[in-house]
């Protein structure tokens, strides 16, 4: 081992192996923390000398240094208790689930460009996210990289927050704070791979020692990256160490796996030729799929009450259903199939949406066969997507309403809920990780609106639980009529627990719709509690008023009761059922 306390002389602290068993030790009294290191590793084969940081090193230098940092025992006295006691018990596939998708870097920063400390971003997120009506952020990684513009996806320290916003105990502050204020915290965690460089895992000791030696196996080409050899025993109790050790040291409230599918299959982003089959000849990656249901099995019985999320873009069958059942294991596989066709639908000029009416349909067919989360999120702002706001057709005007109405149907759907950051007032520019959000838009009143909007729809999600007690089963969610497409109009009806009951209904064009009869299963009054044209969200004002709409004994759409409505242009409206009068 060398260091700054041995002069970086690898004969001063030379390592011994234990027998045949390939582990390394090496006890150094009087070490301190703050001490910098690296091991130095001797290629029995070449006699090339290699340093490298330490895999499992908590504490790692800014870049472009790659130093592992002595690190002392954790001071930090966790005051989240109650939080983690809930947690263990916590139901929540029946529990409203809201997140905020946060890249710690681009966020907000000092006066002068600087990161913030973890300390100081956890009052400023919380101050911010709790009003919002969030109930959980979820960071993009911060486990320690070395290339800022990898957004943390390709990392080398996997026991190991980034030191660009501080120290381990800063980021246990970090989690605490927003615990105490009633904000889970996720983290984006890639077992998927690893990169190249030189002081990292690629041939840790002059061989394949991480990763497969066979690049058909063992490399990711479109990220110029390498792939676990989830195969060896070392590299998967390496794995699950990481996962276990962020949930349980650092409090974590679950884990968003990132690239799944690119570990699910064995040809994944290959051309014929470029890749090997498995031992059965197929194209699944079996060793990878034993390693994710093995790692969901650890973490459920080690952590109870986590959440283990899967970023998973393919038709794989039960990826959020247990290992027991033939399942991956995860709770919860983000949607992107309803994301893709949503977007789809969206960029369309209104005049021709209704010939893609089927591409907001189409979701419900499928919307059970997985515990889903509905995701907008920062790969879908980038790489010259465009922003959110500049996703939508038509003038400043129409942008923001489509865009208005959009969120209000991402909330009235069944499925979990994700934006990322800046989406929540309409940031008008492709979001840059060198830099940082549009803050300044929020001076403007569409933006101000938009805001408003998600803080409203939000709160409205989280208290009433037609939206969320059942998003994973059929019992929540009944179409009123989705076959309206000549007008661009859906309607439906989102179902809690005995009588309550919330209609939405959707005008995807900007022609207002008057006398709109829509049917209803019980009769009585519907009040309406949201609509996106209020002029408080910046839209035209127009809608059905403050006095419950009463139902008339009129069959409509094959139910005996109907009510008339006024749809605003390019709006959602939400009605809650108020019962019978009397």
């Amino acid at each position: 081992m060398v260091g700054d306390f041995n002069a970086w002389d690898g004969r001063c602290h030379p390592m011994r192996v234990h027998g045949g068993s390939g582990i390394w030790e090496l006890f150094i009294p009087d070490l301190e923390p703050g001490h910098i290191y690296k091991y130095e590793i001797r290629n029995r084969h070449t006699g090339a000398i290699l340093l490298k940081a330490d895999p499992y090193g908590q504490s790692h230098e800014l870049r472009p240094r790659t130093g592992s940092i002595v690190t002392a025992r954790s001071g930090h006295v966790w005051g989240d208790g109650d939080w983690m006691e809930r947690r263990r018990q916590h139901d929540w596939q029946h529990t409203a689930m809201s997140v905020y998708e946060v890249h710690l870097g681009s966020w907000q920063r000092g006066q002068e460009g600087e990161f913030l400390g973890y300390r100081e971003m956890a009052h400023r997120l919380v101050d911010y996210v709790k009003p919002l009506g969030f109930t959980h952020i979820e960071l993009m990684p911060i486990t320690e990289h070395p290339f800022d513009l990898s957004w943390g996806y390709q990392t080398t320290g996997y026991f190991a927050p980034t030191s660009r916003f501080g120290e381990p105990d800063d980021f246990r502050y970090f989690v605490d704070h927003c615990h105490r204020n009633g904000i889970g915290v996720l983290l984006d965690w890639v077992p998927a791979h690893f990169p190249k460089d030189a002081h990292g895992l690629a041939r840790f000791d002059g061989t394949p020692l991480y990763e497969h030696a066979d690049p058909r196996l063992g490399e990711h080409m479109d990220w110029a990256t390498l792939i676990f050899n989830f195969g060896r025993n070392e590299v998967k109790s390496f794995l699950l160490s990481s996962a276990i050790y962020w949930l349980e040291e650092m409090h974590l409230d679950g884990l968003r796996v990132d690239a799944v599918a690119s570990m699910l299959y064995l040809d994944y982003s290959r051309q014929e030729g470029e890749w090997l089959p498995n031992q059965y000849g197929g194209r699944e990656n079996v060793i990878a799929i034993d390693f994710l249901r093995e790692l969901n099995v650890a973490v459920h019985e080690q952590c109870p009450g986590v959440l283990m999320i899967a970023e998973e873009s393919t038709s794989w069958p039960q990826v959020s259903r247990p290992t027991y059942v033939g399942g991956l294991g995860f709770d919860i596989k983000w949607n992107m199939g309803w994301m893709n066709d949503t977007l789809r639908y969206m960029s369309h000029d209104p005049v021709h949406r209704k010939y893609h009416h089927d591409l907001l349909t189409f979701s419900m067919l499928y919307a059970f066969t997985e515990n889903f989360m509905l995701p907008f999120s920062h790969d879908e702002v980038v790489h010259g997507k465009g922003s959110m706001l500049n996703k939508m057709p038509g003038d400043e005007w129409q942008r923001h309403a489509n865009l208005r109405t959009l969120y209000a149907y991402l909330f009235t759907h069944p499925g979990k809920k994700l934006l990322f950051m800046g989406t929540e007032f309409g940031q008008g520019h492709e979001w840059n990780s060198a830099g940082v959000l549009d803050w300044y838009v929020l001076d403007y009143p569409l933006h101000q609106g938009m805001q408003r909007l998600v803080k409203d729809l939000n709160h409205l999600y989280t208290s009433l639980p037609a939206l969320f007690r059942h998003e994973f089963n059929s019992q929540g969610f009944e179409w009123i009529d989705c076959h309206d497409s000549t007008q661009s109009v859906l309607s439906f009806l989102r179902k809690g627990d005995g009588d309550e009951l919330m209609v939405v209904v959707v005008n995807l064009t900007p022609v207002p719709r008057h006398d709109y009869r829509i049917g209803v299963p019980c009769d009585g009054s519907y009040g309406e509690v949201l609509n996106t044209d209020s002029s408080y969200y910046g839209g035209s004002n127009l809608g059905n008023g403050l006095e419950p709409l009463p139902t008339e004994e009129h069959s409509w759409m094959g139910r005996p009761y109907s009510m008339v409505l006024t749809l605003p242009p390019l709006a959602t409206i939400v009605l809650r059922y108020e019962g019978r009068a009397g």
